[in-house]
């Protein structure tokens, strides 16, 4: 077993995707058996994650949830900025202006629109909780925005690291939400067809919410409520260590 251990400590990336993979296999298997697929497997994986870190956050004492545990420290290799970043570029390295112009002005807006009002709604919930600063409100409300724009955000303006935690748990809380309730509200919004699909991605914003949750509506709607969504956490990017770091500061 000693052995055993050695070789899996030595390998823990490759430790960490294995996991990660029979992770995403359980959940997907969850789905469709369980839930009949009204609960996306991304939801049930990102669950099955956060109960993870806190039992071995109990269990190690430590900060970093499982990649605390020798033999899954490949876990924060793999959870690390450096792999979020390779993501964010990939999935926006395919997407062209020239695509998200057939969603129309409502799709441009949607995004928009979708930034501001999740981020005052951030900000307001952090200024509720005691936060001051410009730097915590502005990293809580882009965590609103979503799980990449909080990090990629507080890091930009210099947040504390327990901020940046908040806004991946604030953004982690909104995917979740958007992935189980899609298909709950798709027939009352009129969530069935490409136009609707991607102006719903350019307002949720969430990527991997918005494609979990078309995809258990319609999976046919998933590339074009994904593409307006990519579009978002990009606009993100942008303006939050910008525009709204700074309209922040002019208040607080």
């Amino acid at each position: 077993m000693e052995t055993l251990a050695d070789v899996l400590r030595a390998n823990g990336l490759i430790v960490a995707f294995m996991v990660v993979g029979i992770t995403v296999y359980l959940s997907y298997v969850i789905s469709k058996r369980l839930t009949y697929g009204r609960i996306h497997g991304s939801a049930i994986a990102i669950l099955l994650g956060l109960v993870a870190a806190y039992f071995a956050g109990l269990e190690t004492e430590g900060r970093r949830g499982v990649a605390d545990i020798g033999i899954l420290a490949g876990v924060g290799v793999m959870g690390g900025g450096m792999m979020r970043d390779f993501g964010i570029v990939s999935t926006a390295f395919g997407v062209q202006f020239s695509e998200l112009s057939k969603s129309g002005l409502a799709g441009i807006v949607s995004i928009f629109s979708g930034v501001f009002v999740s981020f005052l709604v951030g900000a307001i919930v952090a200024v509720s909780f005691g936060y001051s600063d410009a730097e915590s409100i502005t990293t809580i409300g882009a965590g609103a925005v979503t799980y990449i724009v909080g990090p990629v955000t507080g890091t930009a303006i210099g947040a504390s690291s327990d901020v940046i935690a908040l806004s991946v748990a604030a953004g982690v809380v909104k995917s979740i939400l958007v992935m189980i309730g899609t298909p709950m509200v798709a027939s009352k919004i009129g969530l069935n067809n490409p136009h609707s699909a991607m102006v719903f991605g350019g307002l949720m914003g969430t990527t991997s919410g918005v494609a979990g949750g078309l995809a258990a509506t319609d999976p046919r709607l998933v590339p074009y409520g994904a593409m307006t969504a990519t579009f978002y956490t990009g606009v993100g990017c942008l303006l939050g260590p910008s525009v709204l770091y700074f309209s922040v500061r002019a208040f607080a």
